[in-house]
């Protein structure tokens, strides 16, 4: 007679195998990590829709070397060819079409369509009635940098306006906030400081998309344009731009890399007072100096502040354009160690203030209200007072701004 079969022995060990590898895979779909291999912009969700939103319209389309979908199309190639959509125009932002000047920048015409190209950083920053006639809509997809004073913002907001002025319909194409989207930070900005580098009153890190900025400015700026966001699919408001799963494109020249774009709200307000922040350098907003810095002295005196989520390391650079350009500099690399605690404009307020401490009269505090946008936080800061307790001065403020923010959000109430 036979034995029983080895197949049909109950054998606990492979069970518990089995359950293990189940476990593991039900919580590594749910974790994160693998919803951000899920996450879909808005022009991967409008192919997904066969561009169905925009079929029978003549679009005007704004966009940058940045608008491209998971597979790396552009999306001017993408609507070109899309059936029943008629591009007939494209806009470009600040750094052009293809993201590569730092200057002004002039029309021109696309050479791939053989579509005219609006510079919207050239001769004007709103789009003419010329460049607006015979079009339906206007379709806007930038990644920006999750920073009020990047000017893609300012673009949107007056696109919008003449989207509204000229009755077309105005879709965002919606991307992530590369910051995520929980923190809110920095000072409000003074409702008479708007400008190019500053559209509407919010604090410098609002913590928001600009499909949830667009649906902002359309209410409480009265633009009421007929707007319409492409939203996002499987993207969480506590991912940060490399936890997407998405390609980095650099939105402008010196912003290279999501550890960059996590300093840059804290260095780029510096600039103005007369530091270098890397521009020229292989490894722009991620560090600052000057030809009066000593670099050890420095980074010892950062360090010494204890700044939460940040260490600091003796620099030196010579740029080979912008401030300092050719000239010797030394100062501090920056490197986040913890970003749940890190405040980049914390960050930004210390170094001022260990500058001003170090070097009297070498660097300009007051000229960071250029980007800071609040004049209070200039005078706290020029006083001498502690930049923890400007920063703590912030709270009710910024209390408040989350109050309106918290209506437009798509997804989730953080």
């Amino acid at each position: 007679m036979k034995g029983p079969s080895h197949s049909r022995i109950f054998n606990p060990l492979k069970l518990l195998m089995f359950l293990s590898v189940f476990i593991c895979v039900h919580l590594w779909i749910q974790s994160p990590a693998f919803a951000a291999q899920q996450t879909l912009t808005g022009i991967d969700v409008l192919e997904a829709q066969d561009f169905a939103p925009l079929k029978g319209k003549r679009v005007g389309l704004i966009t940058n070397q940045t608008g491209v979908d998971r597979n790396g199309r552009s999306t001017i190639d993408l609507l070109a060819h899309a059936p029943g959509v008629k591009l007939v125009a494209l806009f470009s932002p600040e750094h052009g079409i293809r993201g590569l000047a730092d200057e002004r920048v002039l029309s021109t015409t696309d050479a791939a369509t053989g579509l005219p190209v609006y510079s919207l950083y050239g001769d004007t920053e709103r789009p003419t009635d010329a460049m607006l006639a015979g079009l339906d809509a206007l379709v806007f997809d930038i990644q920006d940098a999750g920073v009020r004073f990047y000017t893609y913002i300012a673009t949107m907001g007056y696109t919008m306006e003449a989207a509204a002025a000229h009755h077309l319909a105005y879709y965002v194409l919606d991307r992530p906030d590369p910051l995520g989207g929980e923190r809110i930070e920095g000072p409000m900005l003074d409702r008479g400081l708007t400008s190019f580098t500053a559209y509407f009153p919010m604090p410098v890190r609002m913590g928001m998309t600009l499909g949830e900025m667009a649906k902002m400015f359309n209410v409480e700026k009265k633009i009421g344009v007929v707007l319409h966001v492409i939203r996002m699919q499987d993207w969480r408001r506590s991912e940060y731009f490399d936890q997407t799963g998405l390609p980095w494109v650099n939105p402008s020249p010196n912003l290279r890399s999501s550890e960059a774009g996590v300093l840059y709200a804290g260095l780029e307000i510096l600039q103005a007072g007369g530091v270098s922040v890397g521009r020229g350098t292989d490894n722009p907003l991620e560090r600052v100096g000057a030809s009066w810095i000593r670099g050890a002295e420095f980074a010892a005196e950062l360090n010494g502040r204890a700044i939460p989520g940040v260490r600091f390391e003796a620099d030196r650079f010579t740029p080979d354009s912008g401030l300092y350009k050719g000239e010797p500099c030394q100062g501090a690399r920056a490197m986040v160690t913890d970003r749940a605690a890190f405040q980049s404009v914390r960050m930004g307020l210390e170094i001022a203030a260990a500058l001003a401490k170090l070097y009297p009269g070498k660097f300009d505090v007051g000229k960071m209200i250029f980007l800071l946008g609040n004049a209070a936080t200039v005078e706290r800061l020029q006083r001498g007072e502690a930049p923890a307790a400007i920063v703590s001065g912030w709270d009710k403020d910024l209390a408040a701004f989350r109050r309106v923010r918290a209506k437009y959000l798509l997804y989730g109430q953080q």
